[in-house]
């Protein structure tokens, strides 16, 4: 499928800046993920995300998912659900494997979905 490929620029803009921020993401029972190595990413006027590194998530609560978007300035992301013993929660995490150039820093990272599970930003 030939997908268009967007550049942001200041109808769109899109910047990537590591954080001294501690991130936490936790479900009721578990912690999924704890960083002060992250990314935020501010796309255009939308909240920004933070994208916590693969190495900082407990990797035994990621089950891959069929799921998958793409996003024109991103590039296609692929999803996880969080298996805990409390539960699962479906498409919480995702993921850029190779993120388009203009994101690039946000490979090897995942993000989540803050309706899903806790996600808590200590600056």
């Amino acid at each position: 499928m030939n997908r268009q490929q967007k550049i942001p620029g200041p109808d769109h803009p899109i910047t990537v800046e590591p954080s001294d921020a501690h991130v936490v993401v936790s479900t009721a029972d578990a912690v999924i993920a704890d960083s002060r190595h992250t990314l935020v990413l501010q796309e255009a006027a939308y909240p920004p995300v933070y994208y916590v590194p693969l190495g900082d998530v407990d990797p035994a609560v990621l089950r891959p998912t069929p799921t998958q978007t793409y996003c024109p300035y991103k590039g296609d992301a692929s999803y996880y659900s969080v298996e805990t013993p409390g539960g699962t929660v479906t498409d919480a995490v995702w993921r850029y494997a190779e993120p388009y150039p203009a994101v690039a820093q946000i490979a090897g990272h995942v993000a989540f979905y803050p309706d899903r599970v806790s996600v808590t930003v200590d600056a």
